[in-house]
């Protein structure tokens, strides 16, 4: 494996074996709690803002992505599978291996500034979450925002953390020259799944929260109510404890996906479920078969539910800050800037 070998002297900038980066990649490992186990590839990218293919079917054209792999540990994450890209696998090398761009503010700011640059709106967190556990570490993205706000460059960042409050000064600043929209991932708020299948994320209420801060400090804020797990966390109570939650924390809009399965997460997913829940194993190879999607048919009623309660509560109606009731759990609510990396407490 190809990363092996590469150590605080890294490897040379013209080595074969590492073609995407200008520079050999350096590990690092931290001897602390929330990075024990992990080992960090410390790269210097030739780029930063990529295209995203023609046959996409996404609303935006480029992204921005800090980091490759992710400290969430996610089990269903779509992105697994693209650590194979890197001789990696998709499974415990995707939570524990995670490639750092550490010149990613600097390729930004220099891109943006490029003649040929249309100050067309770049996409982050779309494929890991740029604020992810390493974020607390590395600090990459407010180097990005800040090149993305002094270009008055629209944007947006979906995130699973609380460590996006950090940049809250940023965001509010960029929002002022720019269009900004910023979404939080929450599928559900059932404990027992957040435990057991995002792991390394903060509780899903202490994301509600962050989208309640982000609105009432300007920055529009909805919910990516994803994913949506069959059998799980799909009944009518979960649904609707969900959305009513997503109302009260004041989000712009809602919407939901229901949990989709590419090769690699496929994989990973299935191993846990086996261990977990044997007896739903035979329910989800006959859902999905032998492709990554849930039947149509399934997917249009479990939306169709989401979309009348999200009517029903009110998500996107504008509420009160002070008549706002958040989620119980936690009770405290997060400062603009905290003083540490929230994102690396759990409940």
């Amino acid at each position: 494996m190809r990363w092996d070998n590469l150590r605080l002297d890294g490897t040379d900038q013209d080595d074969p074996v590492v073609p995407l980066f200008a520079r050999g990649a350096v590990a690092r490992t931290f001897d602390t709690p929330e990075f024990r186990g992990t080992t960090f590839y410390e790269i210097h990218a030739r780029s930063i803002i990529n295209r995203v293919p023609a046959g996409s079917h996404v609303s935006f054209g480029h992204t921005i992505n800090p980091y490759r792999g992710c400290g969430h540990r996610c089990l269903y994450c779509f992105a697994r599978g693209t650590h194979r890209y890197l001789d990696l696998d998709a499974g415990a090398d995707f939570d524990s291996k995670i490639i750092v761009k550490v010149n990613a503010a600097e390729l930004a700011r220099k891109e943006l500034a490029a003649p040929r640059w249309r100050g067309e709106h770049v996409a982050m967190g779309t494929n890991v979450d740029c604020y992810q556990r390493a974020e607390g570490r590395y600090g990459l993205m407010r180097g990005i925002l800040a090149a993305l706000r002094d270009a008055a460059n629209p944007f947006s960042v979906l995130t699973k953390g609380t460590l996006i409050l950090r940049d809250l000064d940023l965001l509010t600043e960029a929002a002022e020259v720019t269009e900004v929209a910023t979404n939080v991932s929450a599928g559900f708020l059932d404990s027992d799944a957040w435990r057991s299948t995002e792991p390394g994320t903060p509780h899903p209420a202490r994301r509600l929260e962050t989208c309640a801060t982000l609105n009432d400090h300007g920055v529009p804020c909805g919910v990516l109510m994803a994913p949506i797990l069959p059998y799980l966390t799909d009944s009518l109570g979960e649904l609707e404890r969900t959305v009513r939650e997503i109302a009260q924390a004041g989000a712009t809009h809602v919407t939901p996906i229901v949990l989709h399965l590419r090769p690699g997460a496929r994989e990973w997913w299935l191993t846990w479920l086996s261990r977990e829940h044997p007896r739903l194993v035979p329910r989800y190879l006959e859902l999905y078969g032998r492709g990554a999607y849930a039947p149509k048919a399934y997917q249009q009623r479990v939306t169709g539910l989401v979309k009348e309660l999200a009517e029903r509560h009110g998500v996107g109606r504008a509420t009160p800050a002070r008549a706002r009731r958040l989620p119980a759990r936690p009770s405290k609510r997060p400062t603009p800037r905290p003083a540490g990396p929230e994102q690396l407490t759990l409940l």
